[in-house]
C-alpha cells in the first residue's frame, strides 16, 4: 500500500496548484519543497488571460488576486514614443478577462497557505535525492531529520529548472540553441498607467522590453536582445545605469524611466526553449518547466504550467488508473507544448532574425500586421489553442 497517492517534487505554482486540486479530491498528497522560504528572484510574474482561465480552474485565481495580484486590462504597444496602440483584453478574449500579475514569491506563498489548508502535507525544508521508479515508484528525501523514503502511486516532477526529477527519472530532454537574452529587474516611479503592460521594441538593435505592472507602484521591466558573443549579461548593481540606458533606447514613451528608481535584482539568462517528449514514464510524471519550458521572452511559462496541472488533475480524477491518466496528460501536453513553441518560434523568427531575408519578411508582413493584427497568433488570448498550421503561418508572414 502506498504511503501517499501523489508525491509531488517542487512546491512552486504547479506543484502546490496541483497538490491543492488533488487534494480536495480525496488524495492523499505529500509536497516536497527544497527552500525553506520562497525569495525574490528573476522570474516570471504574469499570466495571460488564457492562463488565467486555468487558475480560476484550479480554483486558486481569487486567492491569489486577494493576496498578492494585480490585475491588468490592458496590452499597450508603442510603435513610437508618442504612440500607443492598447488591446483591451476584457473585449478581446474569449473569457473576458484580463492578465493576473503579481510577485512570484508571494504568489507561491500563496498558493502554498492554499494547498496546506487542503489537507497537502507540505515539507520544506527537503531535498528530493533520488527516485526509484516503477511499479511501486519511492522518493529518496534528505531533511534536517536525515534520509528518508516516501512512497506513492505516482510522483510527480514540478522542481521547474532545476530539472533534478527529469534526471532522477531517466526522461531525455531537448533544447533549442541559445537565441535572446532576457535581462530584468524592478523599478518603483515608473512614469506608466499600471493597468497595462506595455511594449515596444528596436529591431534596428535587435532588442525588445516588457513592463509589467505589479501594484503598488512596482514594475517588472524586462530587456530583450539577441544572444551573440558580444552580447552584453546585465547583472548586479554595476550595470543598472547600463541596463536602465539600454531600455531607454530600446522605445516606449518618452520620460517612462526619468524618475524610476530601482526596486529589486538585476540579472540576465538565455532565453531558450527545452522540453521533454511525452513527460510521463514508470510512474513519474513532469510539469512545469521541468515538462516543457517555453522560451521566457514571451511570458508563457506560467499559463503553462497552470495549463500542465489542471490537464493533469482533470485526468487523475477522471481515470482510476493512475498510470494511464499520466499518459493521457503526457500525450496532450505534447500537442499543447509543441503549439505553443511553433508560435513563439514564429516572433522570433520575425522579431529578431537577421540577413535579407529576415529583413524582406518584416518588410512584407509588418504592414500586413498593423493594418490587421489578428494575421499574428494570439499568444495573449488563446495561447496554444490559437491556429499555428501551415495556413497560419503563411497568413502571419504575408504571404497569404
Amino acid at each position: 500500500m502506498s504511503e501517499y497517492d501523489l508525491a509531488i517534487i517542487g512546491g512552486g505554482l504547479g506543484g502546490a496548484s496541483l497538490g491543492l486540486a488533488m487534494a480536495r479530491a480525496g488524495a492523499k498528497v505529500v509536497i516536497i519543497e527544497r527552500e525553506p522560504e520562497f525569495r525574490d528572484r528573476v522570474r516570471g510574474e504574469g499570466v495571460f488571460p488564457w492562463g488565467c482561465v486555468e487558475a480560476k480552474a484550479l480554483g486558486i485565481y481569487d486567492a491569489v488576486l486577494a493576496a498578492c495580484g494585480h490585475e491588468v486590462r490592458y496590452w499597450t504597444v508603442y510603435p513610437d514614443p508618442q504612440t500607443g496602440v492598447t488591446r483591451d483584453f476584457r473585449v478581446s478574449t474569449p473569457s473576458g478577462l484580463g492578465m493576473l500579475n503579481f510577485h512570484h514569491e508571494r504568489m507561491q506563498q500563496a498558493v502554498a497557505a492554499l494547498a496546506e489548508a487542503a489537507g497537502a502535507r507540505f515539507l520544506r525544508p527537503a531535498e528530493a535525492i533520488g527516485i526509484r521508479t516503477g511499479a511501486a515508484p519511492e522518493v529518496m528525501i534528505r531533511t534536517a531529520r536525515g534520509e528518508e523514503r516516501l512512497t506513492a502511486r505516482l510522483v510527480v516532477g514540478a522542481d521547474g529548472r532545476a530539472l533534478r526529477v527529469r534526471g532522477f527519472a531517466g526522461f531525455t530532454a531537448q533544447r533549442e540553441p541559445d537565441c535572446l537574452v532576457v535581462a530584468s529587474t524592478l523599478y518603483e516611479n515608473v512614469g506608466l498607467p499600471d493597468d497595462s503592460v506595455h511594449a515596444a521594441a528596436n529591431m534596428g538593435l535587435g532588442q525588445a522590453i516588457l513592463v509589467y505592472p505589479l501594484g503598488g507602484g512596482t514594475f517588472r521591466t524586462y530587456l530583450i536582445h539577441r544572444s551573440n558573443a558580444q552580447a552584453h549579461k546585465f547583472s548586479g548593481r554595476r550595470d543598472a545605469a547600463s541596463f536602465m540606458a539600454a531600455c531607454r533606447d530600446t522605445g516606449g514613451p518618452a520620460g517612462w524611466l526619468d524618475d524610476a528608481r530601482q526596486a529589486g535584482l538585476l540579472a540576465s539568462f538565455e532565453a531558450a526553449s527545452s522540453w521533454v517528449d511525452h513527460p510521463a514514464r514508470d510512474g513519474v510524471v513532469l510539469i512545469g518547466d521541468a515538462a516543457g519550458a517555453s522560451d521566457p521572452a514571451y511570458g508563457c511559462g506560467l499559463s503553462l504550467t497552470l495549463r500542465d496541472a489542471r490537464v493533469l488533475r482533470d485526468h487523475l480524477c477522471a481515470e482510476p488508473d493512475w498510470r494511464r491518466a499520466a499518459e493521457l496528460y503526457a500525450a496532450e501536453h505534447d500537442r499543447y507544448f509543441q503549439a505553443m513553441k511553433r508560435i513563439t518560434d514564429w516572433r522570433t523568427e520575425m522579431n529578431y532574425a537577421t540577413g535579407p531575408a529576415a529583413d524582406a519578411r518584416r518588410a512584407r508582413a509588418r504592414p500586413l500586421l498593423r493594418e490587421d493584427p489578428t494575421r499574428a497568433p494570439d499568444l495573449h488570448g488563446l495561447g496554444p489553442e490559437a491556429p499555428s498550421d501551415a495556413a497560419a503561418y503563411r497568413r502571419y508572414v504575408g504571404e497569404a
